[in-house]
């Protein structure tokens, strides 16, 4: 492609002393000491990537033409218990990250939230606010001053973190980004306000920006007082739009989607892909301002996928553990066939080379003499040889959410005895959002909030039995069974206005007996299982009751040297996956994800460790190794 440097905006400083980032008077565009500067963004997600490839992905958007790296902050990955901070453990540190684009020569845009939507559990905002049955999120002080006291807490974590990382301060923070679309949730310029007066309060006076839908931003006015705006799906008509509507105010294209997210239960990823080519080619020819959200995705691990509601039917839809987005690079680093074109097109209209693409991670070999490479986990542990103590009751007559009992995300095993009845069906019909249901030791049923049937209860065959005594006496006893439903919390729902989305069951659970009485059940034991790093160090390989789902199953990968692998779960039916403690995320035989990314540098040579929690399955079934997730 023939080069047009004459278009390209002609400022090429780079992050490294102190520069004024500012918008140009008129409001046609941005100014970075002075002079006209494009910003040429991709969006990379540091709490979706370890940090050892941080740098690696980093490189990937600048050899792809990109000058500024954009990148949420996730609250609730760094405040996961009211009032503790962790802003230093794993890829958490993200002032390590900002430094990191700061020596790749790359400038920073900053989106803080508090709310970011990005497809992470709540979307990002803390499901530790929900034990408040009348919390209202997203809202000013006079609507919910417990809301806001979190934000400001957040907020003036950041503060100092973030100001020696400014561009004013020598650092590559060219902006901040004030909430997230917020035109789509509602109308209340009062909390977008609210939110900037305490960056501005804390010291840091901008340059702020918003990001909306063109449509929201018109009917709700959701952008703040000498911000810029950024438009979600936006292109080159889109900015001269909102141009138009706001004359003064220098617009970009803040979100340009290379492909969309995926739910379980839908159809395969290649339908998400959208080519950029035209898109791309009149940005760089009108040298306007873009971001490609995401450039790179990454993926959700451990349990901070989200989730949505559709507005029309209801009906839940969890996130896929892969975020990979189609983007152009892919889950595991790899340069796209999009991402070749794409780094063509921009290429084409800078005036010096292109860095060289870096080279790709090493793989696991996935193939072995026989053809794939397979692991065979052996039964290790069950869910119920490994059961905490029980609640106190007093906090147990009705069944509760998660967020009631402190707990955030795993499983709550509510256990009942049941009276002396026959037959009946249960209802559960809210529960949040995966159970399986057992009487006694026996396997009772599933119900499954997403792509759930109307018909929601559950059949039961419930046999009083009697017994004698222990004491070998001519007397009776009741043997009543015991009701036990595991339920599992996924997503919470990220966008929209069904957020208040707690997991576990949040409504009576009523069983219909045969002869139609209906009875509430009350006087549960409940017992917290979040499945987190602790728990999962201390299981006790035990396995007491084979026959009852429940159980862990572990296998050992034995390599030489490490590399990215993906672990082929499409023999095994809903569950997660652990390598040497680290939570790849979820699986579920619905599809369309079957695979799960593992990378290299949580293997180590010699042994590692892979353990699965499968929610079925009684007997263990192989798994493959795969070069990548499809």
């Amino acid at each position: 492609m023939k080069k047009r440097a004459s278009r390209q905006a002609p400022n090429t400083v780079e992050p490294g002393g102190p520069h004024v980032f500012s918008f140009a008077a008129n409001g046609d565009g941005f100014l970075l000491d002075g002079k006209p500067f494009q910003i040429r963004s991709g969006e990379l997600h540091p709490a979706r990537i370890p940090v050892d490839y941080w740098r690696h992905r980093i490189q990937m958007a600048k050899a792809m033409g990109m000058n500024t790296i954009a990148l949420y902050v996730m609250w609730n990955y760094h405040e996961p218990t009211e009032g503790t901070f962790d802003f230093h453990t794993d890829n958490r540190d993200i002032e390590a990250f900002i430094r990191l684009c700061q020596a790749e020569s790359m400038w920073v845009l900053f989106r803080p939230g508090p709310y970011v939507c990005a497809e992470w559990d709540l979307g990002s905002i803390p499901c530790w606010l929900l034990r408040y049955p009348d919390i209202r999120l997203r809202t000013d002080r006079a609507n919910d001053s417990r809301y806001m006291h979190a934000v400001e807490r957040y907020i003036a974590e950041l503060l100092p973190r973030v100001k020696p990382l400014m561009a004013e301060s020598g650092g590559p923070i060219l902006m901040i980004q004030i909430e997230n679309e917020f035109g789509s949730f509602d109308s209340n310029q009062a909390y977008l306000e609210e939110i900037r007066e305490i960056w501005i309060r804390g010291g840091i006076d901008g340059p702020f920006y918003t990001e909306d839908g063109l449509v929201q931003l018109q009917q709700s006015q959701s952008y703040v007082a000498g911000g810029a705006i950024a438009l979600s799906n936006g292109n080159a008509a889109q900015i001269e739009a909102v141009r138009k509507a706001f004359p003064s105010v220098p617009a970009m294209a803040g979100e340009v989607y290379p492909g969309w997210l995926t739910h379980w239960g839908e159809r395969a990823f290649q339908g998400t892909s959208v080519d950029l080519c035209a898109t791309l080619d009149e940005l760089m020819r009108k040298n306007l301002s873009f971001n490609l959200y995401v450039i790179h995705g990454g993926t959700s691990f451990g349990f901070y996928a989200g989730a949505n509601v559709d507005a029309d039917s209801g009906e839940y839809q969890p996130d896929i553990t892969s975020y990979d987005y189609a983007a152009p690079v892919s889950e595991q680093g790899v340069a796209t066939q999009r991402y070749m074109q794409y780094r063509s097109i921009i290429a084409g209209y800078l005036s010096t080379p292109l860095p060289p693409v870096p080279l790709p991670i090493d793989t696991l070999t996935a193939k072995d003499a026989n053809g794939t490479r397979r692991l065979m986990p052996q039964r290790y542990a069950s869910i119920w040889d490994n059961l905490p103590a029980a609640l106190p009751s007093a906090q147990t007559t009705h069944p509760q959410p998660f967020e009631m009992y402190g707990q955030g995300f795993g499983f709550v095993l509510y256990r009942k005895r049941l009276g002396p009845y026959e037959s009946g069906s249960l209802d559960i019909a809210n529960v949040h959002d995966y159970a399986t249901v057992f009487i006694g030791d026996q396997y009772a049923g599933g119900v499954s909030r997403a792509r759930m049937p109307e018909e929601r209860a559950l059949p039961l065959n419930v046999v009083h039995r009697k017994r004698l005594a222990l004491s070998g006496a001519s007397s009776v006893q009741d043997d009543a069974q015991v009701l036990e439903i595991l339920v599992e919390g996924m997503g919470r729902v990220n966008y929209g206005h069904s957020m208040i989305d707690r997991k576990g069951i949040v409504d009576p659970v009523v069983l219909h007996h045969a002869s139609g009485a209906r009875e509430v059940l009350t006087g549960w034991e409940v017992a917290l299982l979040p499945m987190d790093e602790s728990f999962v160090e201390n299981l006790r390989p035990l396995c007491s009751n084979p026959d009852k789902a429940g159980l862990f199953f572990i296998a050992t990968l034995s390599i030489d040297a490490t590399g990215d692998v993906y672990f082929d779960m499409s023999e095994w039916t809903k569950g997660i996956v652990w390598v040497n403690g680290h939570n790849l995320g979820r699986y579920w035989n619905i599809g369309p994800q079957t695979r799960l990314y593992c990378p290299s540098p949580w293997l180590k040579p010699g042994d590692n460790t892979v353990l699965i929690f499968d929610q079925h399955q009684l007997e263990a079934r192989a798994v493959g190794l795969a070069s990548t997730l499809s």
